[in-house]
């Protein structure tokens, strides 16, 4: 574990940090099919490249936590790549993998935080609004800069807020509470674990299971089914009843569909891959 504030890494060490790993698995055809829907120009300067996965990772794989695997295999980035689906931990895996395979070298970073976007359902399940959080540290024009490529701009704008932006100069971290990203009030980091070369699962997990002992009920599978979205405030519930959690059972649930439809906020997100199971 280091910090970015104590690393000052000389060329050797930049290079290793474009190499492939264990869970930072790019050479995986699952992540080259990713890297070939995102859209990038090998042409193009490492920033926009960058950016450009950002945005990929971001909006083409779903914020989901419910039913997520949380097992070695889950959280490789091919198996997030396969299943277009995952929470904080398995988008930023996917994204540290994937700048790294266009040579951006990158690390994994982990923090406790006050995390503002989630449903009252998710706070009983983690135990709170303290979250463990995974971001990611990317090296681009000489320095580090941490990137948060994790809630999707469709769940932002279910839950009220600004979806958090990356332009390849700067850090994106603070995700703001309000809509108009105007109002001051933005994610409250409360503890840097600082950055790593790779997911270091049994650590991750010591720590998942101390914070966040509700979660893992279903073995290497975090308890629940649903989504996220659906949870959403203003949103009719799964059952049909509304976000209070009056109403009749067996209404229409989001959309107009029914819950025996199958139907969800989640299941219409746009994006350049639909969500696949983790083999």
């Amino acid at each position: 574990m280091i910090t970015d504030a104590a690393s000052a890494p000389g060329p050797a060490e930049l290079s290793a940090l474009t190499e492939p790993t264990e869970f930072l698995d790019y050479e995986h055809p699952d992540v080259q099919d990713f890297l070939a829907h995102s859209g990038i120009d090998p042409s193009t300067p490492p920033a926009e490249q960058a950016v450009r996965l950002y945005y990929a990772v971001r909006d083409g794989i779903h914020y989901e936590v419910y039913g997520t695997g949380l097992s070695r295999e889950a959280l490789r980035a091919s198996s997030v790549a396969r299943a277009g689906q995952g929470f904080c931990l398995h988008k930023s895996v996917l994204y540290a993998a994937a700048v790294r395979a266009v040579g951006v070298p990158s690390r994994l970073v982990y923090a406790d935080v006050r995390n503002h976007l989630a449903s009252e359902r998710l706070k009983r399940m983690v135990g709170g609004e303290v979250f463990h959080h995974g971001l990611v540290s990317v090296h681009l024009g000489g320095r580090w800069l941490r990137v948060t490529p994790v809630f999707n701009a469709l769940l932002c704008r279910l839950y009220g807020m600004t979806p958090l932006e990356f332009d390849g100069t700067a850090s994106s971290t603070y995700h703001p509470y309000d809509a108009d990203g105007d109002d001051g009030k933005r994610m409250e980091f409360l503890r840097d674990y600082g950055a790593y070369d790779d997911l270091p699962y049994e650590l991750l997990m010591e720590r998942m299971r101390v914070r966040h002992p509700g979660m893992f009920a279903g073995g290497d599978t975090v308890v629940g089914t649903g989504s996220l979205a659906d949870e959403a405030p203003g949103l009719p519930a799964a059952d049909g009843s509304g976000p209070d959690g009056s109403g009749p059972g067996g209404t229409s649930g989001p959309g107009g569909a029914s819950e025996g439809d199958g139907a969800s906020v989640v299941g219409r997100i746009p994006g350049p891959r639909g969500p696949r199971p983790v083999a």
